[in-house]
């Protein structure tokens, strides 16, 4: 017997309010100042010219999610937070080797399209490019039912970032006795979630119920493009690390010269409050080093005679300090100390 009913929307897909989706990308992006690129929004591929000022461009890609900070998310019902998360992840990782953001993509899945919530998070991400000096040129959002259980998704995004050949920050300009600086976090940014929740699940923490988890939680990760760009075009740091997954440690190692070191005071950082509770909670300083930034979101590696410089461009609430110095090692990496939580 022939079933002549079956549909596309029947199946758990509905097309009409993707359509309505895209449409709102399209007018928030042309809402944008200076927005050239919103015809892109709809489109089956954006396209992007190269800025005139740049002789010989290289194109820097990166792309990058938020993980499990989702679930805090949808725990809180909270989503107009988690877009600029996506972008910083991604921009932050840009700029290590001195590239401007030009572009951003995003892509999402989800069980069902609820268009309040994607508005959200789109509101976010577009946030997220105008801190960052980028523009949302295009994205994907995919509705999968029997995938994703009710109200769950995932983000992932994609950037290019655009560097002067000769201006890429590579690992032969960092010398000996370089100075290695922490430009502060806001707080956990998008890494070690699945740590932390796992803390809340085995002390019974409701979020809601908690007043500074909750807004500790669910903080944006801080996006460092302007500052740390400032500093590249001044010609004030010989190279720099994006703090995320691995911590301090395994971030700073990935920049190195083949023959050179580093030492890390670990007294000399300073772990913002969230950090001095999930230590309190029972990790260990091994793992809270591993896992987390601990207070450190981004660092730079500067020559001494120029640290003074650099902290004039940065806010009072977010001035760099020093917390190790380049040595010879082959890449070993010295953590002195103890972290004062």
């Amino acid at each position: 017997m022939k079933n002549n009913n079956l549909t596309y929307e029947k199946s758990g897909v509905n097309i009409k309010a993707a359509d309505k989706f895209v449409k709102f990308i399209s007018s928030l992006s042309k809402k944008r100042e200076n927005s050239k690129n919103f015809e892109n929004i709809g489109g089956f591929g954006s396209i992007t010219g190269i800025p005139k000022d740049f002789k010989n461009p290289q194109i820097v890609a990166s792309t990058d999610g938020v993980g499990t900070k989702i679930e805090i998310a949808n725990e809180l019902n909270k989503f107009n937070t988690i877009g600029i998360d996506l972008v910083a992840m991604c921009v932050n990782d840009l700029i290590v080797q001195g590239a401007r953001p030009l572009i951003f993509l995003d892509y999402i899945s989800i069980n069902k399209i609820d268009l309040k919530k994607l508005k959200e998070i789109i509101r976010g991400i577009i946030k997220g490019c105008k801190i960052s000096g980028c523009e949302l040129v295009g994205g994907e959002t995919a509705e999968m039912p029997g995938t994703y259980s009710k109200g769950k998704f995932d983000i992932a995004g994609f950037s290019i970032g655009i560097v002067e050949k000769k201006k890429i920050l590579d690992k032969s300009k960092i010398k000996l006795n370089d100075l290695i600086v922490a430009i502060p976090s806001n707080g956990v940014h998008s890494n070690g979630y699945s740590l932390i929740r796992n803390i809340l699940k085995k002390k019974n923490i409701k979020l809601k119920n908690n007043k500074f988890l909750k807004k500790e939680l669910i903080k944006p990760t801080k996006i460092y493009v302007r500052e740390v760009l400032k500093l590249i075009n001044k010609k004030l740091i010989n190279g720099c690390a994006n703090i995320t997954g691995g911590g301090i440690e395994d971030n700073i190692k990935r920049i190195l010269p083949s023959k050179l070191g580093a030492r890390i005071d670990l007294e000399k950082i300073k772990p913002n409050q969230i950090f001095k509770w999930i230590y309190a909670q029972g990790v260990k300083e091994k793992e809270m080093l591993k896992t987390f930034n601990c207070g450190v979101g981004f660092s730079v590696v500067v020559n001494s005679k120029k640290f003074k410089k650099i902290k004039r461009y940065f806010s009072k609430d977010s001035q760099p300090y020093v917390i190790g110095k380049i040595i010879y090692g082959k890449k070993n990496i010295i953590l002195n100390g103890k972290v004062k939580w």
